[in-house]
């Protein structure tokens, strides 16, 4: 099998800078996807730029950390901080989930309400993936997945990378079973884990040189520039962008097959 490239672009919807740094990477470089985040300032803006750039697969970037709720903060409150915001002490959130069940029903009505509202743009949802990988914890990915199949999404990201550390292997074959219970497909493997918010165009060509066969996504945080509200410490947003722009990586792509999650995974 030759190799097959999904080239994703996490976050739009999350400020101006990222919306505008994601349609230049497709319109003028490799960007094949971008998951949206529903319920941040700019998702309308997202949405627009979906819409002008039909062929820019767009799926679902669920988010239930550090981010923005679409319930009302009130009806999810083992979720969200006082503020109203998302809680982003991931571990302890995450404990919270496991040990409570009106956390978990909080849980599927918020994960229910993002998925109403991406269906609300009248975009096709090409796959789904969650902020900060957090459906690695199982109760997420338990009701994520269900509810992804539930809606007729077809695809999703299992957040494995070659040579990564040994100790979420078996997480990462249950996740893969569960997805596969549920009629969904994911990418072989991921790459950018290691360098998250540091993509550099040097990293994206040396990783298109060595792909493997099957399908790879390599995913992305472009961004214009960076100091926008939601922006996270020390990433190299305009580096990214710069990387999928750059015409060594754009001659690397042009001989590959590359597309969205569901048209490389058929």
């Amino acid at each position: 099998m030759s190799p097959r490239l999904i080239l994703n672009a996490d976050d739009l919807g999350l400020a101006a800078p990222v919306n505008a740094a994601i349609e230049q990477a497709h319109r003028e470089g490799v960007l094949t996807a971008a998951s949206l985040m529903v319920g941040e300032p700019a998702a309308a803006e997202g949405v627009e730029v979906a819409r002008r750039n039909p062929r820019l697969a767009i799926g679902l970037h669920l988010t239930l950390t550090d981010g923005t709720p679409t319930l009302p903060p009130e009806r999810i409150p083992a979720l969200v901080h006082p503020n109203g915001r998302f809680r982003d002490d991931m571990a302890g959130l995450g404990l919270t989930l496991a040990t409570s069940r009106a956390a978990r029903t909080q849980l599927r009505a918020e994960i229910t309400a993002q998925c109403d509202a991406f269906r609300a743009t009248g975009l096709e949802c090409d796959h789904l993936n969650a902020h900060k990988h957090y459906h690695l914890h199982p109760v997420i990915a338990a009701v994520a997945f269900a509810e992804a199949a539930r809606r007729g999404i077809r695809a999703v990201r299992i957040p494995h990378e070659p040579g990564a550390g040994r100790a979420l292997a078996p997480l990462i074959l249950w996740l893969r079973r569960l997805a596969a219970r549920h009629g969904l497909r994911a990418p072989d493997r991921v790459v950018g884990l290691a360098w998250t918010g540091a993509f550099t165009a040097e990293r994206l060509a040396g990783a298109l040189a060595r792909l493997p066969p099957g399908v790879t996504e390599l995913y992305f945080h472009p961004a214009t520039a960076g100091g926008f509200p939601g922006a996270a410490p020390g990433y190299r947003y305009a580096e990214e962008l710069a990387a999928l722009i750059d015409p060594r990586v754009r001659a690397a792509c042009a001989g590959l097959a590359t597309g969205g999650y569901t048209a490389m995974l058929a």
